[in-house]
């Protein structure tokens, strides 16, 4: 089975091709990311405007490429997978088009795509993990721990009250004057800095549940800084190296108490923790993670880097999970801009016409 993916859902392009074998193995046979950073730059953040424009720019190009380098052609496709939401409507707009536009000249069925499931089972591709797994989604824009119990079965256990964990990297980033993305730059000034300096809060550390929240750890922050005025660069890779280690902390407390809540549902159950989004990629925050999964017991599976960021090997992958199940969409299947992955969760931002937001 062989699928073609595509990715528009904020400020990267991207183009893939993935074949899921009959035994459930995959391998990715192109995958292609075109980015938007110098679009975006002056802005110090993605404009929603500017992203759907470079998407239409380059988007047919990327997809041929695709198909070249992965050296099949349309007539070879089990299918054609997009994302569909949650995301800029703008961006999903022109993702879905395209996609639609492509399935129906190839007469291939179509798929709608969750971006956030498609995270979720980027693991089953890269690492073959079986379910059910406990699931990490940590991004610009989502900060959730899942139980997934199968394709379209997720439990969400814990989300953001407030600031996903991406935008309070960038947000940070923002406000000590470093370049954009904060997360990357933000990180890149730890390194140097002191982590023990500046005595951060950690949010809800003392609450049951599972839930996050970030934005008041962003004005502790700030408060910090504003208090080391005028700021030295060791007063920022100081700031920068605090605020990290204790994300870190509180995203490692936050993974333990979800991975004993996993043994206690499903005891004899090996657990495994699953951790994929832009965020994954920050050193600090696996390093708590792999603490915490030892600590537990339990294997964790962190995405390649490669795959961390949004990406079209695993919407493809998504899509082919689906098609294995016999599931498809029509091609007037809307654009979902909030399309939570577990549809019974209270929301925690409230809601509207289109649904919850998160």
């Amino acid at each position: 089975m062989i699928v073609l993916g595509i990715e528009t859902s904020c400020d990267e392009t991207a183009a893939a091709v993935v074949r899921r074998e009959a035994d459930g193995h995959g391998a990715i046979l192109s995958s292609l990311v075109r980015a938007q950073l110098a679009e975006h730059a002056p802005y110090g953040g993605v404009v929603p405007e500017i992203a759907a424009r470079a998407h239409i720019a380059v988007l047919d190009r990327l997809i041929a490429q695709a198909m070249a380098e992965a050296g099949v052609g349309f007539d070879a496709l089990a299918g054609v997978a997009v994302t569909s939401g949650p995301g800029l409507v703008g961006g999903l707009v022109v993702g879905a088009t395209t996609g639609k536009a492509v399935a129906l000249a190839a007469g291939k069925p179509f798929v709608a795509v969750n971006h956030l499931e498609a995270h979720a089972l980027t693991a089953r591709l890269t690492d073959g993990v079986t379910f059910p797994y406990l699931a990490l989604l940590v991004s610009g824009g989502h900060t959730q721990l899942l139980e997934v119990r199968g394709v379209g079965d997720y439990v969400r256990l814990g989300t953001t009250i407030d600031d996903a964990l991406g935008e309070a990297f960038d947000k940070t980033a923002k406000l000590l004057g470093l370049p954009y993305p904060g997360g990357p730059a933000v990180e890149r000034a730890a390194a140097s800095g002191n982590p023990a300096r500046f005595a951060l809060p950690l949010p809800l550390h003392d609450r049951p549940g599972l839930d996050f929240s970030f934005a008041g750890l962003k004005t502790a922050v700030r408060l910090a800084a504003e208090r080391a005025a005028p700021l030295s660069p060791q007063d920022v890779a100081d700031l920068c190296a605090s605020f990290q280690a204790t994300v870190a902390a509180i995203v490692g407390r936050r993974a333990e108490r979800a991975l004993t809540g996993f043994r206690e549902r499903r005891p004899g159950t090996p657990p495994v923790l699953v951790v994929a989004g832009g965020v994954a990629a920050n050193g600090a925050i696996r390093a708590a993670l792999s603490a915490a999964a030892a600590k537990s017991g339990a294997r964790l599976v962190a995405a390649p880097l490669a795959l961390c960021g949004d990406n079209a090997a695993m919407v493809a992958w998504a899509g082919a999970e689906r098609l294995a199940l016999g599931l498809t969409d029509a091609l007037d299947a809307p654009i979902r801009p909030r399309w939570p992955l577990d549809a019974n969760a209270a929301p925690m931002h409230g809601g509207g016409r289109l649904g919850a937001r998160a």
